[in-house]
């Protein structure tokens, strides 16, 4: 049984990435972080017991905030804010962002800054541990004050008041508890709002995003280079002068991956010398250009995501070292709201760049292929109608990517009056990857068929094997079928990573997290 130590600040995205792969089974918290943690909740203590008003411990919230809470109700107001802040609305996030979600809580609290108790921590892990997810509506929050709507949902299992999630659907409460043995929280002073604020659903949702695009983005090289190969185009545009005199770094990496998985191709020997075009479309010659600048992009988000990963995003704040206890706005998730936008931007050029090369291979006139890649162009369509559903997705992305951090609406009276949208700007990533993912699909099947014109000759041994990868699972097609089953065929050979697996066992491997 897998165990991921929980290290509060030091936690990588290998590591996540490993969890959102499912290979870890049992979480624990680092040995050594409780005297930082019970420092933290004893200042906090004290303060709920003091005179001095103390923000979100003794004095409501938000606009509320100089509303005095007398002594015998601070437990109690920390129930009532966890209660009041269930709002959410819409479809559940998905067990993996969910699961990341409280594992970043997990690192948050325990780094020792928040007030709270070890035991919080310990009923987080018992969720973890247990394998229950909460059921968390995923619409509901600004991003600022933190993702106070899911973490309240999150917040309210741990209670024992809110239901899990089982099969897609809600499911008992407190009956999942007591199966395990799991005691109830009963929150004290600060503890609700320490749980509650906080960046840590609009992070996971932009990390599930990234980790879900790593096994797509590398397929799209492998398929942008099948594309190259089917239209018979030329390898000269990515010598490596050309890249080292600009000096993009996602460009010179790509540059790189190109070649190597192009290397020892006999489709592109056989017409060195008798081939009148002197450049290729820009879809074809300016891959290493578009794909290094996503690359570069995804890296950038990365580091960012990195960083809030490890942070400490609730309010006020407790420094034990001096007693002090300080408001502030980590809370507020500007950072990830811009990556989540920036990582939007270029999972969406991914798919148009695909969609340009698709528009290409159809293209006779262009590709010196068959027209629509089928020998009976009138009777049969071929993929003429394919090509209509990958300009449907791009299109789609188009708008999806419209960035929401430049939106901003008052909360809380004008108390709260600017805002990041970052979980919605990290929300919607998911579903660009899906529309990127289809784009692609329709691509492999179309260059597959472009390899089939130029038989007998082969490609690179790479390529050639993610072709036949494919005619494993879907055969060369010689006259019109429904293709909507082809497509879904290939979209799991992406999405799944088999398709990327093929690059990496010749050695060829691109993270986006560098």
């Amino acid at each position: 049984m897998k165990t991921l130590e929980i290290s509060p600040g030091l936690l990588t995205l290998d590591q996540l990435y490993n969890v959102f792969n499912g290979e870890y089974e049992r979480f624990a918290l680092q040995v050594g972080c409780g005297e930082a943690i019970k420092a933290s909740a004893e200042i906090v203590s004290k303060a709920a017991s003091g005179g001095v008003p103390v923000y979100g411990v003794n004095t409501g919230f938000g606009k509320l905030a100089s509303t005095p809470i007398e002594r015998e109700a601070v437990a109690q107001l920390q129930v009532n804010l966890v209660r009041s802040h269930c709002v959410g609305v819409g479809s559940p996030l998905a067990p993996s962002t969910t699961r990341l979600m409280m594992i970043l809580k997990v690192a948050s609290l325990a780094r020792g800054y928040s007030g709270v108790r070890p035991l919080v921590i310990d009923s987080l892990l018992s969720l973890l541990n247990a394998n229950l997810i909460p059921y968390i509506p995923s619409q509901g929050s600004v991003g600022a004050s933190g993702d106070l709507a899911p973490l309240a949902h999150m917040t309210l299992c741990l209670m024992g008041e809110g239901p899990f999630l089982s099969e897609g659907q809600k499911s008992a409460k407190l009956e999942h508890l007591n199966f395990y043995k799991i005691e109830p929280l009963r929150l004290v002073a600060k503890e609700g709002l320490a749980l509650i604020n906080g960046t840590q659903t609009s992070t996971a949702l932009a990390l599930d995003a990234l980790f879900a695009f790593q096994p797509v983005f590398e397929a799209a090289l492998l398929i942008g280079a099948m594309s190259l190969e089917a239209a018979r185009g030329s390898d000269a545009p990515f010598d490596d002068r050309i890249h080292q005199v600009r000096g993009q770094l996602g460009q010179i990496e790509t540059a790189i991956h190109y070649r190597e998985i192009l290397s020892g191709s006999a489709i592109r020997a056989s017409h060195l010398t008798e081939d009148d075009r002197v450049q290729d479309p820009y879809s074809l010659r300016c891959q290493p250009q578009v794909m290094g600048a996503c690359l570069d992009q995804f890296r950038y988000a990365s580091t960012v995501l990195q960083r809030e990963t490890n942070a400490v995003t609730d309010n006020p704040l407790v420094f034990s070292e001096d007693d002090a206890i300080l408001s502030g706005g980590n809370f507020h998730a500007e950072p990830v709201a811009l990556v989540a936008d920036a990582m939007a931007v270029a999972m969406s050029e991914v798919g148009a760049i695909a969609e340009r090369r698709i528009a290409m291979l159809i293209d006779s006139s262009i590709s010196r292929l068959p027209p629509f890649l089928t020998s009976s162009a009138g009777l049969n369509s071929g993929y003429m109608i394919a090509h209509v559903t990958a300009a449907a997705l791009a299109s789609e992305n188009k708008s999806l990517a419209h960035p929401a951090s430049v939106d901003s609406l008052p909360t809380s009276a004008n108390q709260e009056d600017h805002v990041s949208m970052a979980t919605f700007a990290a929300r919607r990533l998911q579903q660009i990857v899906t529309n990127v993912s289809h784009i692609l699909a329709i691509e492999y099947l179309i260059s597959a068929q472009g390899f089939d014109y130029l038989r007998p000759l082969r490609s690179s041994d790479v390529l050639e094997c993610a072709y036949s990868l494919l005619r494993e699972k879907v055969p060369s097609m010689n006259e019109d079928r429904v293709i909507s089953n082809d497509i879904q065929s290939a979209v799991e050979l992406i999405q799944r990573g088999q398709l990327a697996k093929i690059a990496q066992d010749y050695g060829h491997r691109i993270s986006l997290w560098g």
